[in-house]
């Protein structure tokens, strides 16, 4: 049987609606396309490839804004991120079109080449771009960066030539294969299959795990069987609306830089008896509770219509630890969400959707686990986005505006924000990981029950950071025990009640594990044993906070929470999807009404797959709502105005110092009857304004990151003078 492991998303409403033809497709859209298939063969690196998208975006909307006198590029001709780009504009074309799609091709193509040559499957992916590339008529041996003869493809040359530059410094260590410098781990390796006791690590840190053979999560055999802690150092790279307001360097043994601080997470707490009253006891043990739910024997059914799930808002998540508990259902899976009334197209109420908690659940952790041939959690959400552009339902209206965009217009700012966000999301989430180093339930749940039971000191076993007892989920193995061991060796150790797992799949196609009592230190995430759990610490929870981003990024560039038609829709087949075991045990279709409740099912999935407690996900989606927000505002800064302010005026008798500005602006004239400087977002809404003399600094420390107008006015309101800043990160 052939597993369908799909997670190019294809929605529907309610039958099969037809999409955009391939041939419809901007060369923004087939760039992205290209760039997906990449990074589908390649290390699953979600920091790595958040950053190769908006790279790509980046180039794709410069060489579409440049000839665009509304648009503000956003690498060529200026700076970003204390790299300078010098641009001397070329010549306007007759054929704006096919000139933007000829430096387009060129410059992303050049770009891809350089990030996929060290790819495992370089000769592979490398064919294919230059098979793409030379199929759109343009030359490959064409690598002139000189395009002062109004070349296009020599332009596209060397705008890729500049981000290749500008990816050489801006953090990431690309020139060393993004290899971590400073960080290391105090715990040594978990070497899974031996089941050793696991009571001799700091229960707080992260945990390496050692492997036969690790399979990565795009099913690449990696070279080590106990892989690095990938990228806990990316808090340094260079981003694109992250404010340096929001940033702290903390003392990690190395300078750790972590925007939006979320504060510690729940350490472990020698408990004095009653263990669940401690939050971290709390948080891994409803990990175990929802692995005990992945049965497909159990005949639980659940409603997971969006009649009746969905619709949590950002007032609603937990903060204190009661919240917490409230928020999430510990004996019975998913959260406090009661769904939404009717479909707001059809204003008709949405129709029950009954199935199995535990095909659901387990459908549910493998369609957000990016396993073979993902594009990881950033590339994921532009499948969904492509989709959004293709559906006949769709408007291309960017946020609030009722101008609708050509396709190519449409695709390159959508592509800019969206990956501006994910961009920011692994820098923002993954700076966390690496100051906070936090351990991951595989690591924590086999450590608690290698020191036994934390609930009563009576029982045996009694340690102030075991496991606690929970009546048929977490047990001391009593004599007489299938568990005990037939010399009693395991008698009073702690056994849980879990997903049972690979011990007991020979052929996934074909095996079940099921739940069943097994010894503590005998659990694994629902996982391939090749894999088990991402090489990163677990707080906080990317996954929480990329889906988030691109849900607010895509219910503002659309102006709808909604899917088109009020609804997305995946089909799952009978035995035809599950890969980690057989299943599910019959057909039935995941349902979203919004892209938000798209995004916190994303979450609840990596519960059901114990890769996360709940610690790691909810600040993961707080910090990923406010990213997704401010990635849409500062990315509208380069896109348009309602000023009339294209037409700058200069004068040889005013001058402002320097552009781009960090902090203070300086104004020179001889002039002696100036009276007020104004600034102007691109919005047209003023946002600064301050009298002035014929020699002034002003403060711009204030002012976020964007581009900006000047206008200087004169004593009888005439304006003598208009001019375009940038303002930058300190």
């Amino acid at each position: 049987m052939i597993k369908k492991y799909l997670f190019i998303f294809f929605f529907l409403i309610i039958a099969i609606i037809p999409t955009t033809l391939n041939g419809q497709h901007s060369i923004a859209r087939e760039w992205n396309e290209q760039l997906l298939e990449a990074i589908r063969k390649d290390f699953a690196r979600p920091t790595v490839h958040a950053r190769n998208l908006f790279h790509s975006s980046a180039l794709m909307y410069d060489a579409w804004a440049i000839f665009n006198n509304a648009a503000q590029p956003v690498f060529l001709g200026t700076t970003f991120g204390d790299y300078f780009t010098d641009y001397a504009p070329i010549a306007i074309p007759i054929n704006k079109k096919e000139a933007s799609k000829e430096i387009m091709s060129y410059a992303v193509f050049r770009l891809l080449i350089h990030r996929f040559e060290n790819s495992p499957n370089a000769l592979e992916t490398l064919a294919s771009l230059e098979e793409f590339f030379t199929s759109l008529g343009y030359d490959k041996s064409n690598t002139s960066l000189d395009y002062s003869n109004g070349s296009y493809a020599a332009l596209g040359n060397y705008m890729a030539s500049k981000m290749i530059d500008f990816g050489l410094q801006d953090g990431a260590n690309e020139d060393n294969a993004y290899e971590n410098q400073f960080y290391e781990t105090i715990n040594n390796p978990l070497a899974l299959e031996l089941y050793e006791n696991n009571d001799e690590i700091d229960p707080n840190r992260w945990q390496p795990l050692a492997f036969d053979v690790f399979i990565d999560q795009s099913g690449n055999p990696f070279p080590l069987n106990t892989p690095a802690f990938l990228s806990p150092e990316w808090g340094e790279v260079t981003p694109f609306s992250l404010q340096n307001t929001d940033l702290e360097i903390l003392d990690n043994g190395f300078d750790s830089y972590v925007y939006n601080n979320p504060e510690a997470p729940v350490y472990i707490q020698n408990s004095n008896e009653n263990g669940i009253e401690d939050p971290y006891k709390w948080h891994f043990s409803l990990v175990i509770s929802w692995s005990a739910q992945l049965d497909p024997t159990d005949d639980v059914l659940i409603n997971i219509s969006p009649n009746t799930i969905g619709n949590v808002a950002l007032s609603d998540f937990p903060a204190t630890f009661n919240e917490y508990k409230n928020f999430y259902n510990f004996e019975n899976g998913g959260d406090i969400g009661e769904g939404h009334q009717e479909n707001p197209t059809t204003s008709e109420a949405y129709e029950d959707n009954f199935v199995k908690r535990a095909d659901y659940a387990r459908v549910l952790a493998e369609f957000w686990a990016d396993g073979p041939d993902s594009e990881t959690p950033p590339g994921h959400w532009f499948t969904i986005l492509n989709y959004v552009s293709d559906h006949p339902l769709s408007k291309k209206t960017f946020g609030n505006s009722s101008r609708e965009l050509h396709t190519l217009e449409w695709d390159v700012k959508s592509y800019l924000t969206l990956s501006g966000a994910m961009h920011d999301v692994a820098i923002n989430i993954w700076g966390i990981k690496g100051y906070y180093d936090y351990i991951r339930p595989i690591s924590a749940i086999r450590y608690m029950a290698s020191k036994g039971q934390s609930t009563n000191m009576s029982l045996p076993n009694y340690d102030p950071h075991g496991l606690p007892l929970i009546e048929n989920l977490i047990a001391v193995i009593a004599e007489g025990d299938a568990l005990a061991g037939s010399n009693n060796q395991h008698l009073g150790k702690i056994k849980i009640k879990s997903w049972k797992g690979p011990d007991f799949i020979n052929d996934p196609d074909m095996d079940v594990a099921g739940v069943d009592w097994i010894r503590g230190t005998h659990w694994w995430p629902y996982q391939r044993p090749s894999f088990v759990t991402p090489p990163f610490a677990g707080y906080l929870s990317g996954h929480s906070a990329f889906s988030r981003a691109a849900s607010e990024v895509l219910t503002l560039i659309t102006n709808d929470a909604f899917f088109p038609g009020g609804m997305g829709v995946f089909d799952v087949t009978q035995n035809d999807f599950l890969v980690f075991e057989q299943g599910p045990t019959e057909n039935f279709s995941l349902q979203w009404a919004t892209y938000r409740d798209a995004s916190d099912q994303t979450s609840l999935s990596r519960i059901w797959g114990g890769i996360h407690p709940p610690i790691d996900d909810i600040k993961g989606r707080i910090i990923g709502d406010k990213i997704g927000k401010e990635a849409f505002d500062f990315a509208n800064t380069f896109f348009s105005t309602s000023l009339d302010v294209q037409n700058e005026i200069n004068t040889v008798d005013i001058t402002v110092s320097p552009n781009p500005v960090l902090e203070n602006l300086t104004i020179t004239t001889t002039l002696d009857n100036l009276t007020r400087l104004d600034i102007y977002n691109v919005l047209g809404v003023k946002v600064f304004s301050e009298e002035i003399d014929n020699t002034h600094s002003v403060d711009l420390s204030n002012l976020k990151a964007g581009v900006y107008f000047v206008k200087i006015n004169s004593s009888n309101e005439n304006i003598h003078f208009m001019k375009k800043i940038i303002k930058l990160n300190q």
